[in-house]
C-alpha cells in the first residue's frame, strides 16, 4: 500500500499536481471560443455525398458540417459515415446521409464541458453555434489536445 508521503510526492503524479496548481490560479480557465476552429469547410444538404468525401479527402478531414444556405447548421456528414454506406451511396444528396441529432454548443462553453462530452460520448467533433444556431466554429479532439499541451510539458 503506498504511504502518505508516496501519495503526496509530486514526483509521482506531477500532471495531475500542476493542473490543479494552474486551476487554482485560474490559468486552467478555457472557453471554447479560444481554440475552436474557425475556419470551416461545409456542405449542404442538397450537394452529392461524392462531392463531401472529395472535399474531405482533399483536406484532410474527418467530417462535414452541414449547413443550409442561411448558414444555420442541419447536421453532420462523417467520412467513416459515406464509407460505411458503400460506393453506392455516393449519388445521394448529403442531407440522406448526414447525422441530424448532434450534441452543439456555444462559444462560451467551457474547455472541460466539451471534454466530458467527448469522454462520454465518443463524440470526436463538436460544433459551435450562435443563438440563432448559425455554425460558428468546430472543435475537434485534435483542438483540445493542442489547447491542454502547454499544461502538461
Amino acid at each position: 500500500m503506498e504511504s502518505q508521503r508516496e501519495a503526496s510526492d509530486p514526483r509521482r503524479h506531477p500532471v495531475e499536481l500542476k493542473i490543479k496548481t494552474l486551476a487554482e490560479e485560474g490559468r486552467a480557465v478555457i472557453r471554447v471560443e479560444d481554440i475552436m476552429i474557425k475556419d470551416i469547410y461545409t456542405i449542404h444538404p442538397e450537394e452529392r455525398v461524392a462531392l463531401a468525401r472529395l472535399r474531405m479527402l482533399r483536406h484532410g478531414l474527418g467530417a462535414l458540417p452541414v449547413i443550409d444556405k442561411d448558414g444555420t447548421l442541419v447536421g453532420i456528414l462523417t467520412l467513416r459515415d459515406v464509407d460505411l454506406a458503400g460506393p453506392e451511396a455516393l449519388v445521394l444528396p448529403v442531407g440522406e446521409l448526414m447525422t441530424r441529432d448532434l450534441i452543439t454548443r456555444k462559444k462560451d462553453t467551457l474547455l472541460g464541458e466539451i471534454v466530458d462530452i467527448m469522454m462520454e460520448t465518443g463524440i470526436q467533433r463538436i460544433p459551435i453555434v450562435d443563438d440563432e444556431g448559425k455554425l460558428i466554429g468546430l472543435v475537434t479532439q485534435s483542438t483540445v489536445i493542442r489547447s491542454i499541451r502547454p499544461l502538461i510539458k
